[in-house]
């Protein structure tokens, strides 16, 4: 997984929660910047320890595995759900 899908991921699981960038970065001690740089994938540096907090408080897990290139990426599973949203709401 690269930032961009990290990113991506954060965004969701923020979302979900009904979290602005604001309340969420206030809950973790970080800028709201820095946080709308992560899902965005422009984030220059952030610390593991941060996104381990990130991903803890939105219930995620962080996980680094080998790529596996028989089972679908998440960036390829996000892509997907992206376009399936689009659609719908283009009907």
């Amino acid at each position: 997984m690269n930032l961009v899908e990290l990113g991506k991921v954060i965004r969701m699981a923020r979302k979900q929660r009904k979290l602005t960038q604001v309340e969420l970065s206030t809950q973790l001690g970080l800028s709201r910047a820095t946080l709308s740089a992560l899902e965005n994938g422009t984030v220059q540096e952030i610390g593991i320890r941060k996104v381990m907090s990130i991903c803890a408080l939105l219930g995620l897990e962080l996980n680094a595995q080998a790529p596996q290139s028989k089972r679908p990426t998440l960036h390829h599973l996000v892509t997907e759900a992206e376009q399936r949203k689009r659609s719908k709401n283009h009907e």
